[in-house]
Parts: C-alpha cells; sequence; structure tokens
C-alpha cells in the first residue's frame, strides 16, 4: 500500500511541486492550504508522515504541531521553513517536529529524509510487545535500566515518560557505554540519515530534552554526558 504524505503548504506552486515529485516517487499525497485544515487532515485521515510549512493561514505550523503532539498523534512531522532564525527550528523541534528542512531545499534531500522518517516510524510501530523477553536483553547501568522489549527506560526502578526519540536516543548512546558519538553519527543511526551531514541542532534539542526526563539536575548531567567539540556518551 502507498504511504500517504500530507502536504500543509499555502503556496499553492510549492505543493504542486511537492505533490508531482512524491507521486512520481510512490506516494499518495493529500494537501491543505491552512493549519486549520491541515489538523482536521491530519486527524481524520492519519498520514504517514507530514510535511508542515510554518507561515500558515488560521493556525501556524506550531500550533499544528502542539496540537498532533497533544492529541497523542506521533506522526512523523517535517517543518518547512523560509526562516533562518535558530529560534524557529529550536521551537519546532521542542514541540515535537522530528526534522526542519530550509526553503529552498532540494527534492532529493527532502526525500531522503521522508523515507528515514517513515521507515524510523514502521521500525518502532513493528517492535514486538509481547514475546518472551530472550535472557539478558535488558541493560542495566547502575541507575538506569532499558528494556528494548517493552521499550521502557527505568529510573531507579521507575519508568520515564520518554518519546519516541528519547528513548532510542538513550538506547543508542547506552548501548556502548562511554563511547563518544559525533552529532554527525547520531544523526547517522538514530535519525537514519546515511553519511549526513548539515545542520545538527536537533540531536542537541533531543539531549537537551532527554535531560531533563532523566538527569536530577539537567544543567550537571550525570547519565547523558557532553565531551566538548566531540559530541556525547553515556556514562554507566
Amino acid at each position: 500500500m502507498s504511504k500517504r504524505i500530507l502536504i500543509v503548504e499555502d503556496e499553492k506552486n510549492i505543493v504542486d511541486i511537492l505533490s508531482f515529485n512524491l507521486s512520481k516517487e510512490g506516494y499518495e499525497t493529500l494537501e491543505a492550504y491552512d493549519g486549520q485544515a491541515g489538523l482536521q487532515l491530519a486527524m481524520e485521515q492519519d498520514p504517514d508522515l507530514i510535511l508542515l510549512d510554518l507561515m500558515l493561514p488560521k493556525l501556524n505550523g506550531f500550533d499544528v504541531c502542539r496540537s498532533l503532539r497533544q492529541a497523542g498523534r506521533n506522526t512523523p512531522v517535517i517543518m518547512l521553513t523560509a526562516r533562518e532564525e535558530e529560534t524557529d527550528k529550536v521551537l519546532g523541534l521542542e514541540l515535537g517536529a522530528d526534522d526542519y528542512i530550509t526553503k529552498p531545499f532540494s527534492i532529493r534531500e527532502l526525500l531522503a529524509r521522508i523515507k528515514a522518517n517513515i521507515r524510523r516510524n514502521e521500525m518502532a510501530a513493528a517492535a514486538p510487545t509481547g514475546a518472551a523477553k530472550p535472557a539478558g536483553q535488558r541493560l542495566e547501568l547502575g541507575r538506569i535500566a532499558i528494556d528494548p522489549e517493552l521499550m521502557v527506560v527505568y529510573k531507579d526502578s521507575r519508568p520515564l515518560e520518554l518519546t519516541q526519540r528519547e528513548y532510542e536516543l538513550i538506547r543508542f548512546l547506552a548501548s556502548q557505554p562511554g563511547k563518544v558519538f559525533s552529532r554527525e553519527a547520531l544523526m547517522e543511526h538514530v535519525w537514519n540519515y546515511e553519511g549526513y551531514v548539515g545542520d545538527v541542532r536537533a540531536v542537541d534539542v533531543a539531549v537537551r530534552r532527554l535531560r531533563e526526563k532523566v538527569e536530577d539536575d539537567p544543567a550537571a548531567p550525570q547519565f547523558v554526558v557532553t565531551r566538548r567539540g566531540l559530541g556525547y556518551y553515556f556514562n554507566a
């Protein structure tokens, strides 16, 4: 079955270009030209991914993304923005967007990001939930424990409420305690962008949000630690 992508963008020429190229790649598309219509389509049609412009009539992209996440929808969201301000990009990620791409963008790069986000979402959905756990699969790392079967992280034996991305990030880092991973490596292994070269602020935002949930004091992290100039590692 073809994957469906919802395009929420008020510039018709951009919608036409995106629809044409996505259709060539075998995707079905849904289109909305304002945020209110986009949110309604997202809730009713449950697309596989949403391309969401920031500056929209009636309801902006930030509010659409916030509403989706508050409603418990985990549909991958890639924000489209003509703005270069870092605060806009960070705010979008903080509200639950999975990625962003700045206009003008290359269709090839956008398609790669779409495929990566859909693949990641499918892998998470396909994770087993009821089968018996093989012995030793659970990671015990001092005060932190990770159960890959249930996709749950525990701190002091209490489960943490993490997003899918936060879970994937800590699981990957904790799988090799003490090993430092660059932001580019994390984009490749956690975000599924092969050979990623480009903006890596999404990693910093995800780490900051993860620290707010896992650390005693996020300003002085004990578990997800920065190695200045190199990247991040898990301190077991």
